[in-house]
């Protein structure tokens, strides 16, 4: 149980944001909530399926879980680095318990090959963790027509979950994990706007706008399809001085590299998500730091957040992932 002083702590040190987000965070809350340490944890026997998983968080992720006995399916797009992690993750004997399946995110057909791969070779999948993702400065379009964010963080991880529910299922309970953003609280669910054109084109807001868009579709596919067998959260690893942010954000690191959380850090509650029979107790929340937080910070990204709108956005995504055909309603 938490003590007063805890929850007090956790409050002041997200009110300013910065303290909340950067390295400071987990440093105070770690010792205050008296974080159970990752070697603690035994996944010997759980498949995880995770993407993006050859750098940055994903790779912290990787390591975290293959230490703690999972049997990994790795899920990128570039062979060569994603079978230098699986080596990278083999045991002292030499085995490498995990697997390599290839495929953009962003590519529909690709994901779906992917699906198909993983089932034909595990019939239960105990945790799939949505992690690929990029902050793109250029507009650019997938292969299916669709903006390439839009298509790899929010679309692409639609009918990957939608394939592998079943198999999520088996598990008893399975996890669905969604790595989010804390930039997400700076702009309002939209559909019609979701994907920006060439005209107003921001990388930042584009990634905002799809990662408010992947935590409500998470609470959606807890209302929808999940319970005690199948859970779904989202979480966001604050401020972390991963590749991504190196290349894309390169001002913004430059001004808080001294306070940046490391990948470690900035992974520690996809992980914790991923092992810790504390979120099966609860759906659809939203983490940071290992506790639920709030989907809105701002009341003016609060009233875009209608039931409405949520139903448009579902149906706008099942339609372009051509979900009927992956996924009953």
């Amino acid at each position: 149980m938490r003590s007063l002083l805890a929850d007090v702590t956790d409050s002041l040190l997200e009110v300013p944001v910065v303290p909340s987000f950067t390295s400071i965070g987990p440093t105070v809350r770690s010792r205050l909530d008296r974080w159970t340490p990752w070697d603690a944890y035994d996944l010997t026997g759980r498949v995880v399926v995770l993407t993006g998983p050859t750098s940055g968080l994903g790779l912290a992720t990787a390591r975290a879980l293959a230490q703690m006995g999972a049997s990994l399916v790795l899920l990128g797009r570039d062979r060569t680095r994603t079978e230098a992690v699986r080596d990278s993750l083999a045991l002292a004997d030499g085995v490498a318990p995990h697997s390599v399946v290839l495929a953009d995110m962003s590519d529909l057909d690709q994901v779906r090959a992917a699906a198909a791969a993983i089932l034909a070779e595990r019939d239960v999948v105990d945790v799939l963790v949505h992690n690929a993702g990029a902050l793109s400065a250029e507009r650019l379009i997938a292969s299916g027509g669709l903006e390439t964010t839009v298509a790899a963080q929010v679309v692409g991880p639609f009918v990957l979950t939608s394939l592998l529910l079943d198999a999520l299922r088996e598990a008893r309970p399975g996890r669905v994990v969604t790595v989010s953003s804390g930039g997400m609280y700076a702009t309002g669910l939209t559909v019609e706007n979701l994907q920006m054109g060439d005209a107003d084109y921001r990388g930042a807001e584009q990634y905002a706008r799809a990662k408010r868009a992947q935590v409500t579709l998470t609470e959606m596919w807890s209302q929808r399809h999940g319970g005690p067998d199948l859970v779904f959260h989202s979480a966001h690893p604050g401020w972390a001085d991963t590749p991504g942010v190196r290349t894309s954000l390169p001002r913004f690191r430059r001004l808080t590299a001294p306070l940046l959380r490391s990948a470690e850090e900035g992974a520690d509650t996809v992980v914790w998500l991923s092992a810790d029979d504390a979120p099966l107790a609860t759906n659809g929340l939203f983490w940071h730091d290992r506790r639920p937080r709030p989907l809105h910070r701002l009341p003016t990204t609060r009233r875009t957040d209608t039931a409405q709108r949520r139903e448009q956005l579902w149906d706008w995504v099942s339609a372009a992932a051509a979900a009927d055909q992956v996924v009953g309603a």
